[in-house]
């Protein structure tokens, strides 16, 4: 398990990632779809707050390891429902 500060960073650095493929698909796509554009910026937000506040929380009563292990599962989910979404727009 790495640490928490690398997890936070590596979180950071994907959040950022798809907020700027999100921004350049809503500039070079279909003027119609500015609000799912919208949308979808603020669900990244909403994401990795959600997902630094868990890293920095660890739920108890539960294992460390399946803990964290749980939470790159979820999150890699959304990542990927994410970029599906950036690439419909």
């Amino acid at each position: 398990m790495a640490n928490k500060r690398s997890l936070k960073k590596a979180i950071n650095a994907i959040c950022e990632e798809l907020f700027a493929e999100c921004v350049a698909a809503s500039l070079y796509g279909a003027e119609d779809h500015e609000d799912n554009a919208n949308a979808l910026l603020h669900s990244i937000i909403r994401m990795q707050s959600d997902f630094i506040c868990r890293v920095s929380h660890p739920e108890p009563g539960m294992a460390q390891s399946k803990y964290f292990k749980d939470l790159r599962e979820k999150f890699a989910a959304q990542v990927s429902e994410i970029i599906d979404h950036i690439n419909t727009l």
